[in-house]
């Protein structure tokens, strides 16, 4: 009986020390955080293969590569401001370096919210269904924790932006501009006019147009881009894109179209003739947007107050020429009506031929000059025989021909720069320039 009370009261003991009870709140707790722990990783194995089959659905039959997010945090030293390349309104990118060792562009985007999503995979959808030396390339992505990176090829110069900018480099000169120019013009023609159904990109602006090691440039970022709709001229969706480079019809009626991206490039253009920037409140109130004061001094042929002096246009007549025919197409691309706006194709073929006029007029200066040697060696100079020797000195501005005789010499280049449609030492006339007799120009380069 005595063994059966201590038993009991030992129990009893036991069953009321501090201890048991510290011991069942530990129990309880760790199995709560065990649940809890369960629960989040189970739903994050949701939401991750909830991205991969929406991912899988975004390329279709293109294997996009997936990166886990370990790579990217080693790639860009857990996301170091020493490797931050720039941060746009939907992200940050970064440069790092992958398995390969090759440098990639990582773009990390900043929200995390539905929208965010949509844009990433739209862009994803986008990237993987088109093919063009002018489009940047995607080359994979990372999914995991929440995040979502994109991965590009590295372009090591940089934005075009940073470029006029002066934020890098020394300058472009007017040759690599109007190259730059004319490869994203094809870029967004293709776009349009090459893929079915065609897609607009809706933010073409300068900081979207990236730079390789030979300035070779490539259209970017495509989370804003929507797919066109071929049976209509139109489709209607809330404005989207940057200030200053936002089509001024679409933002009032809604109504998107290829058009829209016309009127982007068209202020680019204006940038890469200027060097100002598209918005500037510290210019006067009338000239804070670059678009409104480039359709004013080019409407009144007052584009020589807003060139950027850099270009030094008045160095050569080709240069001169040239910046003010392309002034003339961003003041088309300008245009408030959509449909008297040109289409990029067209805008990619002026170009093309504006780029092209520098080596065709070489061309058409040796002829010419070629064609006065020819002439005069068979014309009789003076009533007495003469000895014609010709002589070709390359100068640094080209070939001069020398015509030696017996009664002396003289420079034929005198007679060629006459009959030239071009001289550096003439002004350019304005009837040899503009592409037709209404040119909005013509009173501007004569």
């Amino acid at each position: 009986m005595t063994h059966r009370i201590v038993i009991t009261d030992f129990a009893f003991i036991n069953a009321t020390s501090p201890y048991s009870g510290l011991a069942t709140g530990a129990f309880m707790m760790t199995a709560v955080g065990l649940i809890c722990c369960f629960i989040r990783r189970r739903s994050k194995s949701k939401a991750r293969h909830s991205a991969k089959r929406r991912l899988s659905e975004a390329t279709g039959s293109c294997s996009i590569p997936i990166y886990a997010y370990k790579e990217i945090e080693k790639a860009t030293k857990c996301f170091s401001e020493k490797q931050r390349l720039g941060t746009g309104a939907y992200g940050t990118v970064y440069a790092g370096k992958l398995h390969n060792d090759e440098w990639v562009a990582i773009k990390r985007i900043k929200h995390r919210d539905t929208d965010s999503i949509e844009q990433v995979m739209n862009e994803i959808k986008l990237l993987s269904s088109v093919s063009h030396p002018n489009l940047v390339r995607l080359l994979g992505c990372s999914i995991e924790y929440g995040e979502q990176i994109l991965i590009y090829e590295f372009m090591p110069n940089g934005t075009l932006c940073q470029h006029l900018q002066r934020e890098r480099g020394d300058g472009l000169s007017w040759q690599v501009r109007l190259t730059i120019a004319t490869e994203t013009a094809q870029a967004i023609a293709h776009l349009h006019s090459v893929i079915n159904p065609p897609i607009y990109h809706r933010d073409i602006k300068s900081s979207n147009i990236l730079l390789d090691h030979d300035f070779k440039s490539k259209v970017a970022d495509f989370g804003l881009s929507r797919l066109g709709i071929t049976e209509i001229s139109h489709i209607s969706t809330a404005p989207q894109g940057t200030p200053g480079y936002l089509d001024p019809q679409y933002h009032q009626c809604f109504h998107l179209s290829d058009k829209s991206d016309v009127y982007s490039f068209g202020v680019v253009l204006v940038e890469i003739i200027t060097a100002m920037k598209v918005v500037d409140f510290s210019r006067p109130q009338d000239e804070v947007n670059l678009a409104a004061v480039a359709i004013d001094r080019i409407g009144k042929g007052r584009l020589d107050k807003i060139i950027d002096p850099f270009l030094e246009p008045n160095s050569d007549a080709w240069t001169l020429s040239s910046v003010h025919k392309v002034a003339e197409l961003a003041f088309r691309c300008l245009a408030y009506h959509q449909d008297t706006r040109p289409s990029m194709m067209e805008v990619a073929a002026e170009l093309d031929r504006i780029r092209l006029s520098r080596s065709e007029l070489s061309e058409e200066k040796y002829s010419t000059a070629s064609s006065e040697v020819s002439s005069c060696s068979s014309s009789n100079l003076s009533e007495k025989p003469l000895t014609v020797m010709v002589k070709r000195a390359e100068l640094e501005n080209g070939s001069l021909i020398e015509l030696q005789t017996g009664a002396g010499s003289f420079n034929s280049m005198d007679r060629v720069r006459d009959n030239s449609p071009v001289s550096v030492q003439d002004p350019w006339l304005s009837e040899q320039s503009s592409p037709s007799s209404s040119s909005l120009l013509n009173n501007v380069i004569q």
